[in-house]
């Protein structure tokens, strides 16, 4: 029997279930569709990100082929952007090994779960609104400082500069490196800790021999990650650089356009940034996965190295610490947003102007992520299903695989330099500001979209291939009565995550930021710039509630599809 007729439920034994291809699910008229809207948005993707590189790659061809490395600024600025990103890793990573073996260590410690869900904050949190936090705990009028002035004691701490930008980013990257190890460390089989507590291990021996060896393993991949986001930082670095010698290659793009409008020096600063990103890049696939420790019963044991009085007392304030760094940002942003006058903020022209625009670019940039991730899945999976697939779709599917990763070599303030700088030509680039604006935002949320939904696709499709087929049902009808239904949830998800991603950024409107284009984060760094910074509170507090009320709708029901799931499977 042929497989383009085989059915599930077949007697004659071929071809097995397991065997089933693409062509018994998909007709051929599925399967063009399929690649060809995968095709379709490969394109559109490498021609937004070719044609600003191409345009800045002309530029500095056009600009006389100085070299950057022999332009001292280009150098100080450079020095600077690795070395606050080594630091910002090194710190985050050393910080991040005992607080997430603390956790591993006393799986009973009171509000374990609350701290654990505070570490995600700061990771869907706007950074313009955590560096609020931080000026109201570290700054010159915040709560440190002002405690110190109260106890009679100068006033040494000072968040600008190089140490504020090392505190920011290890409050936004060290949680993310504890959770990553914490999850490691909780992998590792009941049957190690059986062994540790027959062979009467201490501590010491403990790390060394079973928690040292999953770290090893972990942290090359976590400190590629950190520095990567380090070096490409920019909303923190333009807050709290404090002036030119604490200037990262972002910043000083956009200062080199905004400030001193002076394409040919951004030109040679966004090659720069380009060359790092992709180094990273490439450095990040050379880091091996981490090992598998092999299977195990799966039985629960309680950890011996954490009982002793001594170590839980030492975690318990170790934990402590990391939740009042974590948590007193936080609650800065709430307190002194709700000394602004929020009804009145909200009530202005200018704050309902800022709001629209946020939320249509937001809306616009969410759906085009989530619609241009879709289709990417889809012919992913319908490619890779296909046993007899050419070499041409053989290299659609990996081109496909890394079209997320584009938004990574490029970054968003690049991207926006070099469509600058295209525009130009035809009259003020501020015109089109909207437009390109949507399409970064959707670019940069694209390798968050994928992760959601693809997932959520592939189980889509093993449980009701074989009913849609059975049914034979195709096209919209298999779109309204199957896909739909199934993936409408983790598809809200995406577009929430993506919507609240847009709505937090700064970079991509930064150069474009206008009376006209007033957006949320925009309005914010204004009133920021102006020494409105009441206001800035408030209207800061009113965009953090945003964005975490998109970040619960989303992952709202998510504990329950989690467990439904694997009662499925």
């Amino acid at each position: 029997m042929s497989t383009r007729t085989a059915r599930p439920g077949s007697t004659n034994g071929w071809p097995p279930p397991a065997a089933t291809d693409a062509l018994t699910i998909f007709t051929a008229p599925e399967r063009r569709r399929a690649i060809s809207g995968g095709a379709v948005s490969l394109a559109g993707i490498v021609l937004f990100v070719g044609i600003a590189v191409l345009v800045l790659l002309a530029a500095g061809i056009d600009s006389g082929g100085i070299n950057p490395l022999a332009d001292p600024y280009l150098l100080r600025v450079l020095r600077f952007t690795l070395l606050q990103a080594v630091l910002s890793t090194l710190l985050s990573v050393i910080l991040a090994i005992p607080i997430a073996r603390a956790l591993a260590r006393q799986p009973r410690f009171p509000g374990r779960l609350w701290l654990i869900r505070l570490m995600a904050v700061p990771m869907g949190l706007p950074v313009l609104i955590g560096a609020l936090g931080l000026l109201g705990i570290w700054g010159r009028q915040g709560l440190l400082n002002q405690t110190l002035a109260t106890l009679g004691l100068s006033q040494p701490i000072s968040i600008y500069g190089l140490a504020g930008i090392l505190l920011a980013h290890v409050f936004f990257n060290m949680p993310l490196a504890c959770r990553l190890m914490l999850a490691g460390l909780e992998r590792v089989p009941a049957e190690y800790w059986l062994v540790a507590g027959g062979l009467g291990m201490k501590p010491a021996s403990v790390f060394r021999f079973i928690e040292w060896p999953v770290l090893r393993g972990l942290i090359p991949g976590i400190a590629g990650l950190i520095f990567m986001l380090c070096a490409t930082s920019f909303t923190l670095v333009l807050i709290l650089g404090g002036g030119p010698a604490a200037t990262t290659l972002e910043v000083a793009i956009y200062q080199a356009l905004r400030f001193d409008f002076d394409p040919g020096r951004a030109v040679m600063l966004s090659l720069l940034q380009m060359v790092i990103t992709l180094v990273i890049l490439g450095a990040m696939t050379l880091f091996r996965a981490p090992d598998d420790y092999g299977l195990t019963s799966g039985r629960a044991l309680r950890r011996i190295d954490g009982q002793a009085p001594a170590r839980r007392w030492i975690d318990a304030a170790l934990l402590s610490a990391a939740t009042l760094f974590l948590a007193l940002p936080l609650a800065s942003v709430v307190v002194t947003g709700l000394e602004a006058n929020l009804f009145k903020l909200a009530g202005q022209p200018i704050f309902l102007q800022a709001a629209v625009t946020s939320l249509a670019i937001a809306l616009a940039a969410g759906f085009l992520a989530v619609l241009t991730s879709f289709t990417i899945i889809r012919a992913r999976s319908v490619i890779s299903a296909d046993r007899r697939k050419t070499f041409r779709l053989h290299g659609l599917a990996i081109v496909l695989s890394g079209s997320s990763s584009l938004i990574l070599l490029v970054p968003p303030i690049v991207l926006a330099t070099g469509w600058f700088l295209a525009l130009r030509p035809l009259g003020d680039p501020s015109r089109f500001a909207a437009i390109l604006i949507v399409v970064i935002n959707a670019l940069m949320a694209l390798p968050f979209v994928i992760r959601v939904i693809e997932p959520a696709y592939a189980v889509h499709v093993r449980r009701t291939e074989r009913l849609a087929a059975s049914l034979g049902l195709h096209g919209i009808s298999r779109l309204r009565l199957i896909d739909w239904p199934g993936l409408r949830k983790p598809l809200f998800t995406a577009l929430s995550f993506a919507m609240a991603l847009s709505l937090g950024d700064l970079g991509a409107v930064v150069l474009f930021g206008s009376d006209s284009l007033m957006t949320l984060p925009w309005l914010v760094y204004s009133k920021l710039g102006s020494y409105r910074t009441n206001d800035a509170d408030g209207y800061a507090l009113i965009l953090g509630l945003v964005c975490l009320l998109l970040t619960i709708a989303g992952t709202a029901g998510q504990g329950a599809r989690d467990d439904e799931s694997r009662r499925h499977d």
